[in-house]
């Protein structure tokens, strides 16, 4: 990662159940949580495909897979195709609100209720205001929350967690109300961010990990142009 992280240490975690394709074990190269440099290193640890969980900054390294692709949208060059702007303009009753992160009841609610519909089963049905805390904010992140509201009833529909980093935005987890799935409120949500990171002058909005052949994850593959990180540096990912 250069010359003035030589000295962060790494660590792979122990083998754990795949996230994504149950017939697989996973495991992670974690950065040193300890270093009270972290901070510091995080925006450069995106750049090389790290994610940040919490106050975990790690990268899949897994034992014969490479399914993991980070992937990052080059804003200045982003257009959204059709089924984008149909999205834009099916939630034009939606307002969309920068805030700082935080726990609430509203949030907690919204997010248990996207985690029973969505990941029932996934270890996450019982989370609490700590877990939220832990999992989504962290102590030490530049992050914000992005809201979408019903305009007039101010309802929440869903919530963007997205950390800023001096040139890009990084997309870190949404969830949203299950019962508004015919929005394609995942998708308003990175059309949101992109806009947001246009209006700031980012230079990349970052998606994580893209995994091919994966139904949760092909979503990012139509967000054009699309860069994935080969393990040296980005290149264009095609549309396929």
């Amino acid at each position: 990662m250069g010359n003035d992280a030589d000295n962060l240490r790494m660590f792979h975690t122990a083998t754990h159940p795949c996230g994504y394709w149950h017939d697989r074990e996973a495991r992670d190269l974690v950065l040193d949580p300890r270093d009270p440099r972290l901070p510091e290193f995080y925006p450069l640890a995106l750049q090389w495909g790290f994610r940040r969980s919490g106050d975990i900054v790690y990268r899949p390294s897994c034992a014969g897979c490479r399914a993991c692709v980070p992937v990052r949208i080059p804003v200045a060059e982003f257009v959204p195709n059709r089924s984008q702007r149909r999205c834009l303009s099916r939630n034009g009753d939606l307002q969309t609100h920068i805030v700082a992160p935080t726990c609430t009841d509203e949030y907690l609610a919204l997010y248990r209720r996207y985690l029973g519909a969505r990941h029932s089963g996934g270890g996450m049905d019982d989370h609490g205001t700590h877990e939220f805390e832990q999992f989504l904010i962290g102590s030490w992140n530049q992050g914000r929350f992005l809201e979408l509201r019903e305009t007039g009833s101010h309802r929440l529909l869903a919530v963007a967690v997205t950390d800023l980093l001096p040139d890009a935005l990084s997309a870190v987890y949404t969830f949203y109300d299950p019962e508004q799935s015919a929005r394609g409120l995942g998708t308003l949500g990175v059309l949101k961010q992109l806009e947001w990171a246009r209006r700031d002058h980012y230079a990349h909005l970052y998606l994580g990990y893209w995994i091919e052949g994966h139904p949760k994850m092909h979503y990012k593959h139509r967000f054009q142009p699309l860069e994935a990180f080969n393990g040296r540096g980005w290149q264009a990912l095609l549309p396929g």
